[in-house]
């Protein structure tokens, strides 16, 4: 997770989601292992973790999150020269905790926008700070 000044998402030439203000980036892997209680957990973290500037949360502050599914995270690179995907859930688990995440952060009350689940993304992120937090459960 980043905290941003702005961030967008481009699939196919198209902006598929933005944020043009200060607020969060959350490049957000699910692990195989990974239940929609743990979804429901993230989203409640990233609501409320005191990132922004003077220590201000999503929850205090309504700043806004891009919320980019990002399977790549849980590349082990520790052995060979490959990364091996063996702990990034398949699409099929993936998907609806990634949508679990986005859909509790909404019921929150938390403005978020999303890149698309599975498409070659472009992701641009102006940091802030740069700042840049690994949140895990």
């Amino acid at each position: 997770m980043a905290r941003v000044t702005e961030a967008s998402v481009v699939v196919g030439g198209e902006v598929v989601g933005a944020v043009d203000e200060p607020g969060l980036l959350v490049l957000l892997g699910i692990h195989a292992d990974d239940t929609a209680d743990k979804a429901s957990v993230m989203a409640h973290k990233l609501h409320e973790l005191r990132v922004l500037r003077d220590e201000e949360s999503c929850a205090t502050t309504g700043a806004p999150l891009l919320v980019v599914s990002q399977f790549t995270l849980y590349g082990d690179t520790r052995k060979g020269r490959r990364p091996s995907w063996t702990a990034a859930a398949r699409p099929e688990h993936a998907a609806p905790l990634v949508e679990a995440v986005v859909s509790e952060l909404r019921r929150k009350g938390a403005r978020v926008q999303t890149g698309r689940f599975g498409a070659a993304m472009s992701v641009r992120s102006v940091n802030d700070g740069p700042f840049t937090v690994l949140v895990e459960l």
